[in-house]
């Protein structure tokens, strides 16, 4: 445990020398008057998937302790699509083991992640934190299990093109500088991410390298670790407030859009998952996946569709879910095929040991037979998602999967080892927003099981998604440029 906290970047976790889990009101109070902390801020997400802020200067003592204890009043009604009448002042209350210091202020300034509650005190249905925690709670109560994820987000950095080491289009994927360009802002970020409690996996130039007259535009990639889905989605809204802002730091501007030019690598987010239970990962045993995990995939497969509505949400995410493009459009899975919807990667099983004494002949023989990491991979998510939402819905299909006795059927017949995109037998994503809201209506009463997603939202995001109006888009802008940049330009900064 020690040497834990010695090495977590937390600058919290470090002074009170305890893990942000274990973090006490009288531990922020400890911290804030030790180091001098002057203000403080509270964010939250909206019904636009967004990180919102409310600031404070610390005026007491008694004040700051009132604050922490109870909350603050805010406008529900210019947050939230759907939120019931008497539901329009809501307060938004502190949870300590999201505490981190601000790295962007100016002055030293404590930031905390918050809960939504109605003017009962109980938690805000609607609200996209309390949706994910309640199908978490519903996934645990019915199978003993809980959902991990990582997400993988990929984005766009923009800036003039560097004509000493020009860029190779479509040729990035693990260049170093001067071959990539602006990892400079990429390390930055992953810094100040893992100081605000991110845990981080690794970061890399992703394959995405676009000329465009005077500007290139370069991809990179972030990838977290697996952690119960409730911090996986705190981790990625904040990773991409630090992103902008570090990006902004440096003149620069940064794009998580699923598309930026059609033809080129458009930027996913996708989402590794695994059950555990005790400890213990469920996903793969020393005979390989095992059939929780096919159940699980099924459970994304038979989901697949109406997913989308959460993870695939302006009508550009439908112009990176094309065939040929390392995205998927088939309802399908496979091992280590990257034209699947989901994929089962390389998880260590029973070979970690054997290449690490082969790279390092000095090293010993381990007695353990090494670590699981088996997850599997959801591959149509894109920036533009409501990340709670989507992992809720996630946790929803997972649910769905193990619970369905024609689980392991469906997984027999849904994979694949050949390139999906020839078989023509194999189900579609849906090809526009209003196609995927339609998939959503149809689906609902998965959703809505259990009270996990309140009807009123549902229908309010199948609202929105139709109102782009973008039915059989592609077919509509097909060959017409202007209007493809026009619409891409639109969706630039989603999410």
């Amino acid at each position: 445990m020690r040497d834990t906290i010695a090495l977590n970047p937390n600058k919290l976790v470090r002074a009170l020398g305890k893990p942000a889990a274990e973090f006490t009101k009288a531990d922020i109070l400890r911290f804030i008057e030790e180091n001098d902390i002057r203000m403080f801020n509270f964010r939250y997400v909206a019904g636009d998937g967004r990180l919102k802020k409310l600031n404070f200067v610390i005026n007491s003592k008694a004040h700051l302790d009132r604050v922490l204890t109870m909350g603050e009043r805010v406008d529900g009604s210019s947050l939230f699509p759907f939120i019931s009448a008497d539901s329009s002042d809501l307060y938004v209350v502190p949870k300590f083991r999201t505490a981190f210091v601000n790295p962007f202020a100016d002055v030293p300034t404590l930031d905390f992640i918050c809960s939504f509650y109605n003017n009962l005190g109980e938690p805000l249905e609607s609200a996209p934190e309390y949706i994910l925690r309640k199908a978490q709670k519903s996934l645990q109560e019915a199978t003993g299990c809980t959902l991990e994820a990582l997400g993988e987000l990929e984005y766009y950095l923009f800036s003039e093109v560097d004509r000493i080491y020009p860029i190779i289009e479509q040729k990035g994927y693990h260049e170093s500088h001067p071959f990539s360009k602006w990892g400079l802002v990429r390390r930055e970020a992953m810094q100040v991410i893992s100081e605000m409690g991110g845990v981080i996996k690794y970061g890399h130039a992703e394959v995405g390298n676009i000329i465009s007259g005077d500007l290139e535009m370069v991809q990179h990639e972030i990838e977290f670790l697996p952690v119960p889905i409730e911090d996986a989605a705190d981790q990625l809204v904040t990773a991409k407030w630090a992103l902008r802002e570090v990006a902004y730091k440096h003149g620069l501007e940064v794009s998580f859009a699923p598309k930026i030019i059609v033809g080129h690598a458009g930027s996913g987010m996708h989402f590794h998952t695994r059950l555990t239970k005790d400890g213990k990962n469920l996903m793969a045993d020393d005979k390989g996946l095992t059939d929780t995990a096919k159940k699980v995939i099924a459970g994304y497969l038979m989901c697949a569709e109406s997913l989308t509505a959460f993870g695939n949400t302006v009508p550009t995410s439908f112009l990176r879910l094309v065939p040929h493009q390392e995205a998927p459009t088939s309802i399908c899975w496979g091992d280590r095929n990257r034209s699947v919807l989901v994929r089962v990667p390389l998880g260590w099983l029973g070979v970690g040991d054997r290449m690490l004494r082969d790279a390092n002949p000095l090293e010993p023989v381990r007695d353990d037979e090494g670590e699981n990491n088996q997850t599997v991979e959801l591959r149509s998510p894109d920036g533009s998602a409501n990340v709670h939402l989507l992992l809720a819905g996630m946790a929803v299909a997972a649910r769905y999967g193990l619970e369905n006795p024609d689980s392991l059927k469906v997984a027999e017949h849904l994979y694949v080892k050949a390139d999906a995109s020839k078989d023509k037998s194999l189900k579609q994503l849906p090809a526009s927003c209003w196609e995927a809201a339609e998939c959503l209506k149809r689906d609902r009463e998965r959703y809505e099981a259990h009270g996990i997603f309140p009807a009123g939202l549902i229908d309010a995001l199948a609202k929105q998604l139709q109102a782009f109006d973008d039915l059989n888009m592609s077919e509509k802008l097909f060959g017409n440029a202007d209007s493809l940049r026009q619409l891409v330009q639109r969706h630039l900064h989603c999410g």
